[in-house]
């Protein structure tokens, strides 16, 4: 699989790409836009509250969430943030993670990307919704499959419906970030 340091290597490095050229192709070049920027760095941070959710919230009985709460609790953050890291592929019923919080995030990304003047806001959903879309790739590249994004649904999908999926998914984001 892949190591955090790559995942982060992944993440920033499609954020940087796609909002450049979105920036180049729109002419977005001046200081003017740095909210649009911001907004990204906010929006591909904000999915990884998922893991906090989960050990907080929706997990909280499970081993890794007490210790996580433990750690927390006696101000060790910098431990806890290395146990949260360590055991991510621990946590497969995320709620951010899942195609029924896609489905429905991908039309409010729409809506956003629309409706709303602010760039702060649109570089927020564009990133997080590319957030997603990385993680999928990233797990069907490790696990060759993505049941863990679909556990609160009875579908499941063979190979080629999940990369037939995911291209969609990508073609809608990519869609999405040109409707600025």
């Amino acid at each position: 699989g892949f190591s955090m340091k790559n995942k982060v290597f992944i993440y920033v490095s499609f954020l940087v790409s796609f909002f450049l050229f979105i920036s180049l192709c729109r002419n977005w070049l001046d200081l003017g836009y740095w909210p649009f920027w911001i907004g990204g760095v906010v929006g591909m941070v904000l999915p990884e509250l998922d893991h906090i959710v989960y050990v907080f919230f929706s997990n909280p009985q499970e081993v890794t969430s007490q210790r996580v709460r433990f750690l927390c609790n006696n101000k060790q953050y910098k431990r806890c943030s290395q146990l949260l890291l360590s055991t991510t592929q621990e946590r497969t019923r995320l709620i951010f993670h899942t195609i029924l919080f896609q489905a429905i995030f991908l039309v409010l990304t729409f809506w956003v990307m629309t409706s709303s003047t602010s760039l702060f806001g649109r570089g927020i959903v564009l990133a997080f919704s590319l957030h997603l879309v990385i993680d999928q790739i990233v797990g069907f590249l490790e696990k060759g499959e993505l049941s863990s994004w679909f556990w609160q649904t009875p579908i499941s999908l063979d190979r080629k419906q999940t990369i037939t999926m995911l291209a969609v998914i990508i073609l809608l984001v990519l869609i999405f970030g040109f409707l600025l």
